[in-house]
């Protein structure tokens, strides 16, 4: 389908619900590398063999020394506008959630309060025995693995390959996109099952999705409108025609 400017920027006026969801495209525009395809090497590892459960059992210490080096690049990374164009768009709806990919915190650096984490976060940490999670460990990591308070080892908050997504987070950003008026897919190649579902998810509930990539997508022929460019360029652009 095809619309013209004024139509979807009206539809988002009048808008009192809103999703966005969110992938590594975004976060690359801050210098955030995705450790995945050419050039994700670490040493001679690639992120498909470190970020598993298995990989965690064999050689917890290897994992985390990744995990603790991808940190330090994250933590040296700067939410770009994109990232605060969001955090303004939240003030102007009256229900809004940022559903994400994304791991590296930047969201909520920026200043966003409704974020709902499908991979988790890099900078929280799962007590392996206990379940319970902390985001009070130093970066650089003093001590590799780390340890719970309990004597079991940490492990980082996040999913890996081979592991299903956390039932809250999925159930609250498939419950939200389908209420949702207007849905924003951000730097996502939506290949992703099942994060890639939730645009199907929105406009099966009427939603009018809007897509922003710098490359065409999957669901570039299905959504309402697909806008070419960076998020850092469009999302200011948009809240600027509203």
């Amino acid at each position: 389908m095809e619309f013209g400017i004024e139509t979807w920027i009206d539809r988002l006026r009048d808008a009192r619900r809103v999703t966005v969801l969110t992938g590594a495209g975004i976060s690359a525009e801050s210098g955030v590398p995705t450790f995945r395809g050419e050039g994700g090497l670490w040493r001679t590892y690639r992120a498909e063999e470190l970020a598993t459960p298995e990989a965690f059992a064999r050689d917890p210490g290897l994992v985390w020394e990744w995990y603790d080096y991808r940190r330090g690049i994250v933590a040296g990374a700067e939410p770009n506008a994109g990232h605060r164009a969001l955090v303004e768009l939240e003030a102007r709806v009256p229900s809004f959630l940022l559903i994400t990919q994304n791991v590296d915190n930047l969201h909520q650096r920026a200043g966003s309060r409704a974020v709902c984490e499908l991979h988790g976060n890099l900078f929280r940490s799962r007590c392996t025995a206990e379940g319970t999670t902390r985001d009070d460990l130093p970066n650089p990591l003093v001590e590799i693995p780390p340890v719970c308070t309990c004597g079991a080892l940490l492990r980082p908050d996040v999913v890996w390959f081979g592991e299903s997504l956390p039932v809250e987070a999925l159930t609250t950003a498939g419950r939200e996109a389908y209420r949702s008026d207007v849905m924003f897919v951000v730097g996502t190649s939506a290949v992703v099952y099942p994060a890639a579902a939730l645009p199907e998810r929105a406009a099966a509930g009427g939603a009018f999705v809007v897509e922003v990539n710098v490359t065409r997508t999957p669901i570039s022929s299905v959504v309402d409108v697909t806008i070419p460019g960076s998020a850092a360029a469009v999302l200011p652009a948009v809240l600027d025609a509203l």
